[in-house]
């Protein structure tokens, strides 16, 4: 079973009727009346509800912050790797492909920030990578289930298909790589982002086309890797805006 927590989660789990909600658990406690959207959208779908003590929920949701809330659902199902691939080349669209990331906390906020930039889905390797957990599901804040994640066997195989495609492969370095205002992103693009510890696998930046950076002021080390997709995601979009309106902008 999959267990969704948290307000937001577990309300766009009720509305999107691909995710077959089995119970749903609320806290006994005070009856907060912030959930009571979610007991209609349960009761709607005829989702049995049961009221737990603070203690049970806590131990439902394994620590996390429930908000008083706490769904079981059919596992998580990931996304179909080639078929995700197919679709960006048609829509000239981004794919986001993660290599070996490790906290769930920054999966969690790529899918957040993905969602809000348009991105069509995520690639993570099937080994040695973060997976789709609750955690994940909390930290994305309900995004995770717009945004398809699919889950590959070989990432570098994977990339090779998709320049064979005709995406363009961009790779992400702190400190080599072309400034990220200077390029254009016209077309499929694949972005690549690395562990927080390791970055890019060797086998992996081979097989990138480019490599992008993200301009800071002041030296430092390298920005967390959640951080860095939002600034990346939101330069791709502020250029395509400006190819597609026909303006420059000023900087």
């Amino acid at each position: 079973m999959f267990v969704i927590y948290g307000r937001n989660p577990v309300r766009e789990a009720l509305l999107d009727r691909r995710w077959d909600m089995k119970t749903l658990f609320l806290a006994r406690e005070g009856r907060d009346p912030h959930l009571a959207e979610i007991v209609a959208l349960a009761r709607e779908r005829r989702i049995p509800l049961e009221y737990r003590d603070k203690r049970a929920m806590d131990e439902l949701a394994s620590g996390g912050v429930h908000q008083g809330v706490v769904g079981f659902c059919s596992d998580y199902g990931y996304a179909d790797g080639n078929a995700l691939v197919s679709e960006t080349v048609r829509s000239g669209g981004i794919l986001l492909l993660l290599d070996g990331l490790s906290d769930p906390g920054n999966f969690g906020a790529i899918i957040r920030t993905g969602y809000c930039f348009g991105v069509q889905g995520i690639l993570i390797p099937r080994d040695r990578s973060v997976r789709v957990t609750p955690t994940v599901m909390k930290a994305s804040s309900g995004a995770l289930l717009q945004v398809p994640v699919a889950s590959v066997v070989n990432f570098a195989r994977t990339l090779d298909g998709m320049k064979e495609a005709g995406f363009w492969i961009y790779g992400t370095d702190a400190k080599e790589g072309k400034d990220l205002r200077s390029v254009d992103f016209r077309g499929p693009v694949g972005i690549v982002f690395g562990s927080e510890d390791k970055g890019i696998r060797p086998l992996v930046r081979k097989k990138c086309d480019a490599f992008l950076t993200v301009p800071i002021s002041r030296p430092f080390d390298s920005l967390n890797v959640s951080v860095a997709a939002g600034i990346v995601l939101y330069e791709i979009c502020r250029k395509r805006a400006e190819s597609a309106t026909g303006t420059r902008g000023s900087g």
